[in-house]
């Protein structure tokens, strides 16, 4: 259970707030909540606060694209049957433990895309402090059968998630997410890479479906991501009105305007589908021919979209597999290379602008009293140089006011 912390206090530390740099600074904080950020008192030597000068606090980062769902070990599984022939009791083991394993590297809130019962269990019990863990929110699937979603599980196997093929389905499928407790849900207006016998440009469900889907998750206040990464894809999700793009591989400049306008988030999954594409990772030849021709269009279409002011954002679709948890900064750096943006642009679109995207900009991305206490302390200044976002460079992790990783300075 989770039990009282005292006030604590870091002062000296050079510090980035998620939007502004505010320089030297203190930070003081008690059990999940920021109480105050003032400058720094110098020269004052209380036995607890000592020269951290070198060091840097910045908010913890926000991936708004995960699936915690697989193999948290350390052994050799084959990442597509292990979930279907594992017990839900271990798997929910799992999901904790990928989690954690993500707030030891900065990362303390995260987005499952693709969960169920096993993730907003794990999510509850991190929320009410019967385990320790980061923030986790959790969307459910309404695809289709032999949409991108159901293809992970091999035609004749009898255990399958959920899917829905009318509007009449689609709605009662949004109403039982609703009921569990889901956050939002995830729709798919195209195929996928990673799904088998799948194609990238198979449309996924019908316009009536997904308008049902869309309509019953917004008058129940949860949003919707869409799986996309065809144009057509992009123009079905954008006429319906979801609420962020995942992937996003479809965008060409005609849909930028409309993007910018609505500031609709996309994450890119840069990392991923270029390890699949390049072989970096042990995979089948057929999603390694798919995720080529992605990158390939994808580097085409995203040239010249950050600095027409699309909103990406830090969406790693990491899975513990192809992407580790602790891989989220690396994809950062890799964000600010593609779109051309300053650093601070692009700590931006992994903390604060990610917070916003699921729904907590009031709790975490920022640092200002009254936020959650999730920070990372790092050697460097990230926000001036995102070369050093890294996760060598982490001195220590604070999540949900209690250190997860390393040691805080004395």
């Amino acid at each position: 259970m989770s039990q009282h912390t005292p006030m604590q206090r870091l002062n000296g530390v050079t510090l980035w707030d998620g939007q502004t740099f505010r320089g030297t600074s203190t930070i003081s904080w008690e059990n999940d909540s920021i109480v105050e950020i003032s400058e720094a008192d110098v020269g004052v030597s209380d036995g607890a606060d000592s020269d951290v000068s070198s060091y840097s606090v910045i908010p913890g980062l926000v991936d708004t694209h995960v699936h915690l769902g697989g193999y948290a070990g350390d052994g050799k599984v084959d990442w597509m049957s292990w979930p279907l022939v594992t017990p839900s009791e271990e798997r929910t083991l799992h999901i904790a433990a990928n989690a954690q394993r993500a707030a030891r590297a900065g990362v303390t809130t995260l987005r499952d895309l693709a969960g169920d019962r096993h993730q907003l269990a794990v999510s509850r019990a991190f929320e009410a402090g019967i385990i320790e863990g980061p923030r986790l929110l959790v969307h459910g699937q309404v695809g289709m059968t032999a949409g991108h979603g159901d293809l992970f599980t091999p035609p004749h196997f009898p255990h399958r998630d959920p899917v829905a093929d009318s509007p009449d389905e689609c709605r009662k499928l949004v109403r039982q997410w609703a009921r569990a407790g889901a956050h939002g849900v995830k729709i798919y207006t195209s195929g996928g890479v990673l799904s088998m016998g799948d194609k990238v440009g198979w449309r996924n469900q019908t316009n009536e479906e997904i308008s049902t889907t869309v309509d019953e998750a917004h008058a129940l206040s949860m949003p919707v991501a869409a799986h996309t990464h065809s144009s057509e894809g992009v123009d079905i999700a954008l006429a319906h009105g979801v609420d962020s793009l995942e992937h996003g591989t479809g965008i060409t400049s005609e849909h930028w305007p409309v993007l910018v306008e609505r500031n609709i988030p996309v994450a890119p999954t840069l990392l991923i589908n270029d390890a699949i594409a390049d072989g970096r990772i042990f995979i089948s030849s057929e999603a390694q021919e798919k995720a080529q021709a992605v990158v390939k269009e994808r580097d085409l279409n995203f040239e010249g979209a950050g600095a027409a002011g699309v909103r990406f954002v830090l969406g790693t679709d990491a899975n513990g597999s192809m992407v580790k948890f602790g891989d989220q900064m690396e994809e950062v750096r890799l964000m600010a290379e593609k779109f051309e943006w300053t650093a601070e642009r692009a700590l931006v679109s992994a903390t604060s602008d990610a917070a916003d995207v699921v729904g907590l900009s009031d709790t975490v991305g920022r640092l200002e009293p009254g936020f959650g206490a999730d920070f990372i302390i790092i050697n460097g200044r990230p926000w001036e140089d995102i070369s050093d976002l890294r996760t060598e460079n982490i001195v220590a992790v604070v999540s949900r006011g209690r250190v997860v990783f390393g040691k805080l300075p004395q």
